[in-house]
C-alpha cells in the first residue's frame, strides 16, 4: 500500500497542504470546523506522521524525558503513567529514566544529560541538595516535578507539601488523636516539609511536642515503615494513638507491624499516609491518604515545558528573553485531597 502523503489528505479534505501540516503539528491557528474536517481525512486515509522527517526539519525529536527516582515505587509509576497520558494527547513520546535517587545522576540530568535524546526534561528529584551552588541554570527546557526544590531558577510543579501534611495531621486530630507519630523524617527536602506540616498542625491544636513521636527512617519504603513501627511498639513508651506516615509505602509497612503486634487499626492506632496510590485502597484496613492530582501535575508541567520549547532559543528557563536578567521561574502548586478510609475513621461513616 502506498504511503499516504499530506498532499493526499489535503485533496481529500479540500484544504491546502499547509492547513494539513498545521493540524498535524498541533498549531492553534486553525478553526475548529477545519481541524475536524482535516482530522476525519487523516483518520479515513490512515495518515501516519513521519517523525524522523519532522525532526530533521524542525530540529526537534518529538520526545521528552521523564526522570523519576524509582519506577518500582507505586507513586512514581503512577506519576509516569499520568505524564505519558498527557503527553500522548499532545503527540509527544515520553522516554522514562530512573535515577535511583542518586544525587550525581540528578545533577547530570539537570545539566543536560538527556538532551541528546529529548527536546525537554521533566525531573522528579529526590536527593539533589536544595540551593546547591554547583547546579547551573539549565540552557534547555526543564521542569521539576514534586515537592523537592533545588532553586527558584527551575520551574516546578507539585502540591503544597507543608499544607498537605498539615491536612493529614488535622484529620487525625479531628478523630480525637493526640499522641501522633510522624513517621519518615530524614535529610530530604520532602521530609523536612512534611515534618514542618506535622508540627504546624500539632502546634495549632496546642498539643505538646514529644520528641520520640518524630520517628526517623533511612528510606520511605514498606520495610522501613515496618521496622520503625515494630521498634516503636517494642519500646518502653506508651502506645501512640495515631501514625502519620510521610508516604503510603511507610504506611503499608506500619499497618503490617501493627497487625503483627495485635494492635487494632483504627481503634487503637489510626494511620494516614500521603500519595493515595492504588494499593492504598486494598490494604487491611484500607488506608486514609492524601491524594495529589497527578493528572493536574502532568498537564501543567507539560504546558510549562512546551512554553519553554516554543520560546526563543536564547531565552533559557528562568531568564528574561529581552533583558537577559535571571528571574524566578514558576513554582506552581496543584490540587490535592484527603481520601478518608477505614484506617483512620473512628466515627460512623458519612451517609
Amino acid at each position: 500500500m502506498a504511503k499516504v502523503r499530506m498532499r493526499d489528505v489535503a485533496e481529500h479534505a479540500g484544504v491546502s497542504v499547509r492547513t494539513v501540516s498545521n493540524v498535524v503539528n498541533g498549531y492553534s491557528h486553525v478553526s475548529p470546523d477545519t481541524r475536524a474536517k482535516v482530522q476525519r481525512s487523516l483518520d479515513e486515509l490512515g495518515y501516519r506522521m513521519d517523525y524522523l522527517a519532522r525532526g530533521l526539519r524542525s530540529g526537534r525529536t518529538g520526545f521528552i524525558a521523564l526522570a523519576v527516582p524509582f519506577l518500582a515505587e507505586p507513586y512514581f509509576a503512577e506519576l509516569a503513567q499520568a505524564v505519558i497520558r498527557a503527553a500522548g494527547r499532545r503527540g509527544i513520546t515520553v522516554l522514562v529514566e530512573s535515577t535511583a535517587g542518586d544525587s550525581e545522576v540528578e545533577r547530570r540530568i539537570i545539566e543536560g544529560g538527556l538532551t541528546n535524546v529529548a527536546d525537554g526534561v521533566l525531573l522528579s528529584a529526590l536527593t539533589l541538595p536544595a540551593g546547591d551552588i554547583g547546579v547551573k541554570k539549565p540552557d534547555f527546557p526543564l521542569v521539576m516535578l514534586g515537592e523537592h526544590s533545588v532553586g527558584d531558577q527551575f520551574p516546578r510543579v507539585g502540591i503544597d507539601n507543608v499544607a498537605a501534611a498539615r491536612t493529614a495531621v488535622e484529620h487525625l486530630l479531628e478523630q480525637g488523636c493526640r499522641w501522633i507519630v510522624a513517621l519518615g523524617r530524614n535529610g530530604s527536602e520532602n521530609g523536612r516539609q512534611r515534618t514542618e506540616g506535622y508540627e504546624q498542625a500539632m502546634s495549632a491544636a496546642r498539643v505538646r511536642r514529644v520528641n520520640w513521636l518524630v520517628v526517623p527512617v533511612e528510606d520511605w519504603t514498606r520495610e522501613q515503615g515496618y521496622l520503625a513501627v515494630r521498634e516503636l511498639l517494642e519500646g518502653d513508651g506508651p502506645l501512640p494513638d495515631a501514625i502519620f506516615a510521610f508516604n503510603d509505602a511507610l504506611a503499608v509497612g506500619a499497618l503490617r507491624a501493627l497487625d503483627a503486634s495485635g494492635v487494632r487499626v483504627p481503634e487503637d492506632v489510626a494511620v494516614v499516609g500521603i500519595d493515595a496510590v492504588q494499593e492504598s485502597a486494598y490494604t487491611h484496613p484500607p488506608l486514609t491518604s492524601i491524594a495529589p492530582d497527578l493528572d493536574a501535575i502532568a498537564e501543567r508541567s507539560l504546558t510549562l515545558l512546551e512554553e519553554q520549547m516554543q520560546a526563543p532559543e536564547e531565552a533559557a528557563p528562568g531568564e528574561d528573553a529581552q533583558a537577559g536578567a535571571v528571574v524566578a521561574a514558576p513554582q506552581e502548586a496543584t490540587p490535592y485531597r484527603l481520601v478518608v478510609r477505614e484506617s483512620s475513621r473512628r466515627g460512623p461513616a458519612p451517609e
